[in-house]
């Protein structure tokens, strides 16, 4: 049976996509892409997550797009003067388990036509939904959530990231069919805690 692509999303930024995409790595043994990096190309999320990956058979997929300003894709490439094209973007070859950490949210703009969840839809990749809690983040999971079901893509799991709060989780997994798993434990970020993490995740 056809393995589906594994999509690492989030409901905004910097909610914990790049160590949720390490430690799901680590633990399937997968490979790892991030089609588009925007900024830190000196200390991108893929050569990150390459620091917490110990094992030997995970590869690490060269992006499609490497962009040099630390913004949504969109206003990135327009800075460096390229237009990000959907229809350029491949899957990489590989018989393994696949991870793709996409960047921002799901309606992070790639260009004026397309989003990071035509992307999913292009890839027919299965959904991981990194949450973390703020105020507004309830808005934002629920609003993800419905996205995902109009667009008939599948939710593999939600993974709450950092402190925990009751209140909100216990409100967002009424909306949920799906298995939730927390990682709010990793009080340091290496190669043993990240084995230990992926301990706690069935997928």
């Amino acid at each position: 049976m056809e393995r589906k692509p594994l999509f690492i999303t989030g409901i905004g930024t910097d909610v914990g996509k790049t160590i949720v995409a390490a430690i799901l790595v680590e633990k399937l043994k997968a490979d790892y892409w991030k089609p588009v990096q925007s900024g830190d190309l000196n200390n991108s999320d893929t050569m990150k997550v390459q620091s917490f990956v110990s094992n030997t058979i995970s590869k690490f997929h060269p992006e499609a797009y490497k962009l040099t300003q630390p913004y949504s894709p969109h206003k990135s490439a327009s800075i460096d003067g390229v237009v990000i094209d959907i229809d350029k973007f491949q899957l990489p070859e590989t018989t393994n388990q696949l991870i793709i950490e996409g960047a921002g949210g799901l309606m992070v703009p790639l260009n004026n036509e397309h989003y990071v969840v035509d992307l999913i839809e292009k890839f027919g990749a299965e959904v991981v939904l990194v949450v973390k809690h703020y105020l507004g983040s309830i808005n934002h999971t629920l609003l993800s959530l419905e996205l995902l079901k109009q667009k008939k893509i599948k939710v593999r799991a939600l993974i709450f990231n950092g402190e925990e709060d009751e209140y909100s989780e216990s409100i967002i997994k009424l909306s949920l069919n799906v298995p939730a798993y927390r990682v709010s434990f990793l009080n340091v970020i290496d190669q043993e805690s990240v084995q230990y993490a992926g301990n706690h995740i069935e997928l």
